[in-house]
């Protein structure tokens, strides 16, 4: 007698921590969004990055992701790789146009004044995974939950390929400072962490929507901020893309 129940060795082990990656994309996460530009904050256990859309107004945080602190290294090393391997195809990306207009850079409480930060995108979505690709003119960003026994994109982000170093370096230093934070704690030292690129705050600042991690990075340079999670998974995420692979600048 025949049985169709599968045989241990048939079942997905759950603590296999790198399967052959498959995910599913629910339908109001496929058509996914373009972002301008990202700030990246850091909490005592996650990385916050906001992914902005700025163009036309009013500004929006168009994609809110949760990243545990563990999973952004690998992030980063992730999206490096995928930037070596559009080198090596396509050569440098643009750099992208700076406002040379503009007398200082605004802080991140600046920032979130002018930003709409709808409702549905207040909480986030967690991330402790992603896939990259890229094309000729932009990379796509899916963000994962990777858990037993179905991963499934909970974002999609697609950035400019031009915008990609700028989100790199400002992930690098959300890492950066909250290594600086744990050796400062570890010594018993007390710390202060500023914003990266965070000018002296103005004699009359506008008034307060509501606090802000003393070590948010705004990544923004002129009208438009940078770009900017988890064990790294092959490229066949985003449509069009054909090359595999990771708080924030673009």
């Amino acid at each position: 007698m025949s049985s169709d129940s599968p045989s241990p060795a048939d079942r997905p082990d759950p603590n296999d921590g790198n399967p052959a990656l498959r995910a599913r994309v629910p339908d109001h996460v496929a058509d996914g969004c373009f972002s301008t530009g990202a700030i990246v904050m850091t909490g005592p256990s996650e990385y916050v990055v906001d992914f902005l859309q700025t163009i036309g107004r009013p500004h929006r945080v168009a994609r809110r992701v949760i990243v545990p602190h563990p999973v952004m290294p690998q992030f980063i090393d992730a999206l490096n790789t995928n930037l070596d391997l559009y080198k090596s195809r396509f050569g440098d990306p643009p750099v992208p146009p700076q406002n040379q207009n503009q007398a200082r850079r605004p802080t991140p409480q600046e920032i979130y004044d002018d930003l709409k930060l709808p409702d549905e995108v207040l909480s986030g979505v967690y991330a402790n995974g992603v896939m990259i690709g890229h094309g000729a003119s932009e990379f796509g960003l899916d963000f994962l939950t990777s858990f037993f026994p179905q991963s499934a994109v909970s974002a999609r982000v697609f950035v400019s390929a031009g915008q990609v170093p700028r989100l790199l370096e400002s992930l690098k230093s959300a890492v950066r400072q909250l290594e600086q934070r744990q050796q400062a704690a570890a010594s018993g030292v007390t710390a202060t962490i500023e914003p990266v690129g965070d000018p002296p705050v103005p004699k009359d600042p506008p008034p307060s929507v509501g606090p802000l991690p003393d070590n948010a990075s705004d990544g923004l340079d002129g009208d438009s901020p940078g770009d900017g999670l988890p064990p790294a998974g092959e490229d066949d995420s985003p449509p069009g893309t054909e090359d595999p692979p990771k708080n924030l600048d673009l």
